[in-house]
Parts: C-alpha cells; sequence; structure tokens
C-alpha cells in the first residue's frame, strides 16, 4: 500500500500544486496555503469562519451549541474545513483543532467500525479521516478509517439496491446518503484504502435507477428531482471518473441552466456543499458561473462572528459554507478534477 505522505505528494503534483498553486509562503496569521487566484473577499470569509470554529469548539473536539453541533457527521466536516485550508493533526495554525476532531470521532466510533447513530454521520466522519489519512501517517487514524470504510462496504453488500440508507442494515435506500457514503469510499480509495470492485459501479446504478428523463435525480425514485439530488449523482459520476457516461451528462446538462441559482431553502447550506463540487468537475464556465454567485451569496450572509446560521445549526452551516468555498484553493484529494 502507497504510505498517505507518498500519496499526498502525488495526488499535490496532479492538482497543479508544484506549479505555484498552493506554493506561496505562510501569511502573518500562518496559513499554509498560497492566496494565489484566490478572490480576496474568499480569503477573508474563510480566515473569519475558520476562527468561528475554532472558538466554538470544546476541548473534547466536538462544538458549542445545539444538538447537532456535537454529531460526529457535523464534527468531521467541521475537521474537513480545516484540512480545506492547508492545515492538519500535526501542522498548522489549527493543528490542535484538527487533532481533537481525530479525538472525538475515534472515541465515538464502536468497534463494529459504526461512527455516530446514522450512516450520514458515520459517511461524513469517514469522509474526514480519509481526508486527514491522506495527510498525515498516523496509525490510529489509518486504523479507524479501515474500520470504517468495511461497515460502508458491508451495508451496501446487504442493500437490495446496492447503495445505502439511514441505517447499516437498511433494504431501502436514497440519494444523498447514497452520494456521502460513494464520496466517503472515494476518499478512502484516494488515501490508499482497498475498496471493493463493485461498490462504486454498484452505486452509480442506483443513480441511474432514480434519473428522470430530464436528467434531473429523485430522492428514493425519478421523481421530484432537483438540482441538490442532481449534483450529488453527478458529483458521484465525476469522482468515478465516469463522465462519458450518458447519464452523467444528462445531469450536467440539466444543471447548466441553474448555475447561478443559489438555494435559499432550510436546506441552502446542504445545497452549496454539493452543488459547488458538481460545477467544479463539470467544467471551468459553470463552475465560473457558479461560484461568483455562491461568492456573492455568501458574503452576504456571513455574520460579524465568521458564522452563516443555518436551521441545523452555525457549526454545520459554517463548514458547509466554507466547504463550498473550498473549490477555490483546491487543496484536499476529493477536490481533484
Amino acid at each position: 500500500m502507497m504510505v498517505p505522505a507518498t500519496l499526498r505528494a502525488i495526488t499535490l503534483s496532479l492538482l497543479g500544486i508544484a506549479s505555484g498553486g498552493l506554493a506561496s509562503a505562510a501569511r502573518a496569521e500562518g496559513l499554509f496555503v498560497s492566496t494565489e487566484g484566490v478572490p480576496l473577499e474568499v480569503e477573508e470569509m474563510y480566515r473569519k469562519g475558520l476562527r468561528f470554529l475554532a472558538a466554538s469548539q470544546t476541548a473534547e473536539g466536538n462544538f458549542k451549541g445545539g444538538h447537532y453541533d456535537s454529531q460526529p457527521g457535523v464534527v468531521g466536516l467541521a475537521g474537513i474545513a480545516f484540512l480545506a485550508h492547508g492545515d492538519d493533526p500535526n501542522t498548522g495554525p489549527y493543528a490542535a483543532h484538527v487533532r481533537r476532531v481525530v479525538d472525538f470521532l475515534v472515541k465515538q466510533q464502536r468497534d463494529d467500525g459504526y461512527i455516530g447513530d446514522s450512516m450520514y454521520n458515520h459517511a461524513f466522519a469517514t469522509l474526514f479521516l480519509a481526508e486527514a489519512y491522506g495527510m498525515v501517517a498516523d496509525d490510529r487514524i489509518g486504523q479507524a478509517l479501515q474500520k470504517a470504510v468495511k461497515l460502508i462496504a458491508d451495508s451496501q453488500a446487504r442493500n437490495p439496491f446496492g447503495a445505502w440508507r439511514y441505517s447499516p442494515d437498511a433494504t431501502d435506500a436514497d440519494t444523498t446518503v447514497s452520494g456521502a457514503c460513494f464520496v466517503a469510499l472515494a476518499a478512502a480509495a484516494n488515501a490508499g484504502i482497498k475498496i471493493p470492485d463493485k461498490a462504486f459501479p454498484s452505486a452509480l446504478k442506483y443513480f441511474k435507477l432514480c434519473q428522470a428523463p430530464d436528467g434531473s435525480v429523485g430522492y428514493t425514485s425519478n421523481n421530484g428531482g432537483n438540482p441538490t439530488l442532481t449534483a450529488i449523482g453527478a458529483l458521484c459520476h465525476a469522482l468515478s471518473k465516469n463522465k462519458i457516461s450518458p447519464v452523467y451528462l444528462r445531469m450536467t446538462a440539466f444543471l447548466d441552466d441553474r448555475t447561478d441559482d443559489v438555494e435559499r431553502t432550510g436546506y441552502a447550506d446542504y445545497a452549496r456543499y454539493y452543488r459547488s463540487q458538481a460545477y467544479f468537475h463539470a467544467g471551468a464556465a459553470p463552475w465560473a458561473s457558479f461560484n461568483a454567485a455562491n461568492i456573492a451569496d455568501l458574503k452576504q450572509s456571513q455574520s460579524d462572528d465568521g458564522q452563516w446560521p443555518g436551521n441545523m445549526g452555525p457549526v454545520f452551516s459554517t463548514s458547509a459554507s466554507l466547504l463550498s468555498l473550498a473549490l477555490n484553493y483546491r487543496f484536499l484529494p476529493i477536490y481533484e478534477r
């Protein structure tokens, strides 16, 4: 197996970092990511958001606030927000905060590998472990990641749809939980973890089952499709290097006319998290259009203390918002085109 440090070096090279994308020296705050080519307003928002998350974290690694702020999935997403700006468990101004996330998630993991009380929590926690393991050689993270991946793979193998739902033993599926699990497996594969050969093809078949003739993707069937669910499906196809698939092309065609349509529903933060990634993978033009609209919306809605409020708590909203901006840095392997 390729060691994480070596894999990371290769991945950063593939992302173009060695040619200057992330090569400049740290700034006054000790940042480890170059802001070359990144809009100043993005860097300002990101710094403010990270300061809010850091101030909100407890010594145990979870976050102050409501019910969602202590959920492993939300803690994992907050951890990824730190990673996406260049910090890791060993280096960077927020290294201690990243280590606390690691400690919290490892302590939350059961003997069977399950983290949290739903596959949502488990998937986002696994995604953090995969990204962290891709940055540092840490056996504790690696062991937790191996167990977490095995649970996802075993859950899929038992599922009649070859996908995932809220429980590891579910016999039905939906595209949101399936998307979270798929991305977690993709990140784990990037970090050198062996993934079952059938995992990605089986999940992509489920997204095809949920696609309507207009290209949109529904929640549990091909009815009621919307841009967010379609973006999840498109992202999964892109991560599997399946961009020539007619299914993927229909998804991106559905999304093409909606690049400046920033959702303002109760799930806007969740929507922007996935849609930003889908448009980034779709190409330079759709990404530029969505990114500009997203930046303008987030600039207007960020609070003075750095948070973005939302119906699932400020930690989730802030983490999801930051990660929708993180494509501007292109630091994490999961953001590779």
